[in-house]
């Protein structure tokens, strides 16, 4: 790969990472902040959905394909929504990532503790989408007790800090202001998430020169 290629990769995930702070962070406190004086907070909240969700309708017109981002994002939406006119709180609808990103932590955890990695069973579906070579290349690497180790901890670990994730956003919802936690949500959600990925990484290929 040339100075080049790598120059360019790294411009178009800056863009993407700028686009998706502006869309999940900005957009919906600058939504939130002109609309609560004149609507109040629960309908506040709900015309604060409208960016993001907007923005995962516009990539998919595009690339005609669902990221796990936004799939997170719409999810989360739909379900904080049905929650809320089931008669939950308007707090109910600040946790709405979260109501997919625990129950699938626990899911993680649970799948590990029954010795079917999650992990595993996703990275399969993924090969197979992409070629039937790939499914069985991948198929033949679980049957290294190595592999099999590491996919495990993955597992673990990737269930344990949704779970918290959760369990801190359950936190702070209750103990800050609507607007604060419009801010200091998504921030703190995209620390966790990206410290996450790097110890994947780091874990991986550790284990590969084990």
């Amino acid at each position: 790969m040339t100075t080049a290629t790598v120059v360019r990769l790294v411009r178009a995930h800056a863009g993407t990472a700028a686009i998706e702070i502006v869309v999940n962070l900005v957009a919906p406190y600058a939504a939130y902040s002109l609309a609560k004086p004149h609507v109040g907070d629960v309908d506040a909240l709900l015309i604060s959905m409208v960016p993001p969700v907007g923005w995962s309708v516009i990539e998919f017109l595009r690339t005609r394909r669902v990221d796990a981002l936004s799939l997170f994002i719409v999810a989360g939406i739909a379900l904080s929504l049905v929650a809320f006119a089931g008669g939950g709180s308007v707090r109910i609808l600040q946790l709405r990532e979260n109501l997919v990103t625990g129950p699938f932590g626990i899911a993680f955890l649970v799948s590990a503790a029954v010795r079917a990695p999650l992990i595993s069973v996703l990275a399969r579906a993924s090969m197979r989408r992409r070629s039937l070579e790939a499914a069985e290349s991948y198929a033949r690497l679980q049957t290294d007790a190595n592999v099999q180790r590491t996919t495990m901890m993955l597992t673990i670990v990737w269930g344990a800090v949704l779970v918290a994730q959760t369990a801190l956003a359950c936190v702070l919802v209750f103990a800050m202001p609507i607007a604060t936690y419009l801010l200091v949500g998504p921030i703190v959600g995209y620390a966790i998430i990206g410290a996450l990925a790097l110890w994947t990484w780091w874990y991986v290929e550790r284990q590969k020169r084990r």
